[in-house]
């Protein structure tokens, strides 16, 4: 085991308060580029990342928690994240890709109900985890929260086409005095009580 690579899976944590110290572009760049270097299932390659910086991540706030909700919102420090991404996916390109002569054969080209388990999830979420530990590895913080009620007015503020679904948004910058969630208190789960040999 890469001991490097254990120490970023162990110490990435969710952060909730950014300072507004820009992150770099080829920064930005390298977790993107290492974010789209996840699985995917019969490589569809269905995973877009809007990036929003300066002024956008403005935008961004105004569009999904109005001034005047602003009072009440417990991680005001999560505003002053430098950069947010959205990873987006499109659904229908799977059932696309499985429609192809090579994986039609799975009945998944049917549509999207035809999935058991929708890959496009699965996906999305193995490239936001990914962008994660990147973020962690390059020494910044980062906090995955949900769209929530407002993906179809974050799709509208920044035209993002009608066939994608976002996985999140991610806000990434440098770490500020934060207070932890009360979701942070819950222990995590043992290995023992997790790990199931052969047998639940």
């Amino acid at each position: 085991m890469n001991p490097e690579f254990e120490r970023v899976v162990r110490r990435r944590r969710m952060t909730r308060s950014f300072t507004d110290e820009p992150v770099a572009a080829e920064v930005v760049d390298l977790v993107l580029d290492l974010a789209r270097r996840g699985p995917s299932a019969g490589k569809t390659a269905s995973l877009d990342f809007l990036v929003l910086e300066g002024t956008q991540t403005a935008r961004y706030w105004d569009t999904t928690l109005p001034p005047a909700k602003r009072p009440a919102f417990p991680w005001p420090g999560l505003l002053d994240a430098p950069v947010l991404i959205i990873p987006w996916v499109e659904p229908a390109a799977y059932v696309r890709r499985y429609s192809e002569a090579d994986k039609v054969s799975t009945g998944l080209g049917a549509g999207e109900d035809a999935w058991d388990v929708p890959y496009w999830w699965v996906d999305g979420g193995a490239a936001t985890m990914t962008l994660l530990l990147a973020v962690e590895a390059v020494g910044l913080g980062a906090l995955l929260f949900g769209l929530f009620g407002h993906e179809d007015a974050v799709r509208r503020a920044f035209g993002v086409p009608d066939a994608m679904r976002a996985i999140g948004g991610i806000a990434i910058g440098h770490a500020a005095p934060d207070r932890p969630s009360v979701s942070a208190r819950r222990k995590r789960s043992t290995f023992d009580r997790v790990v199931h040999r052969g047998v639940w």
